[in-house]
């Protein structure tokens, strides 16, 4: 019997500190609304590490201003994690599911958790800008167009194609992308 798990505890490997640092990855999850700075206080009563992105700003209440903190990602924290660790996340009150990307849970890289700091950590009160992409149902939120809803066939630096079924025809709109607001 000694000798049976002497044998399966050779067969374990071990991982140096170096070597499992390098299998932790960074994952976005998905929190239930607002949810956001409770998940991240649970993660780390748990010692899981995680980020969820703050920004300060200023909110008019209607006898006075207030500065709060709010997340800048609405339902998200990342966490940074090994494979084997994503059932424990999932099983974490207030954390819906991973984001997904072509089915599995979306790996996000080191150095992009650590421009967000760095950006955070420079600039002020930010606001979050959602780019949308070819073939995303938009509906047009400001100017002569506002209230229609069509599907961007071209995105450019600053204004976006949208294609407007009326009438029965396509009519193609070049819209600032301000002006835009993603609803699908």
């Amino acid at each position: 019997m000694e000798e049976l798990k002497d044998r399966l505890c050779a067969e374990v490997p071990s991982f140096s500190l170096q070597e499992k640092d390098k299998r932790m990855r960074w994952y976005a999850v998905y929190t239930n609304p607002r949810w956001e700075k409770k998940v991240s206080e649970i993660l780390t009563t748990k010692n899981i590490e995680n980020y969820c992105p703050l920004n300060t700003v200023r909110r008019r209440w209607a006898d006075r201003w207030k500065t709060v903190t709010e997340p800048v990602f609405r339902s998200y924290v990342f966490v940074r994690i090994s494979q084997a660790e994503q059932t424990v996340i999932k099983q974490t009150t207030g954390i819906v599911n991973f984001v997904q990307w072509l089915g599995k849970p979306a790996v996000i890289k080191d150095r992009e958790i650590e421009e967000i700091k760095k950006f955070l950590e420079k600039h002020g009160e930010i606001k979050l800008e959602m780019m949308p992409a070819i073939n995303d149902q938009v509906q047009i939120i400001n100017g002569i167009l506002e209230g229609q809803h069509g599907t961007v066939t071209e995105v450019g630096a600053k204004t976006v194609k949208l294609m407007l079924p009326s009438l029965g025809f396509h009519l193609v709109a070049e819209v600032d992308v301000g002006n835009v607001a993603v609803i699908n």
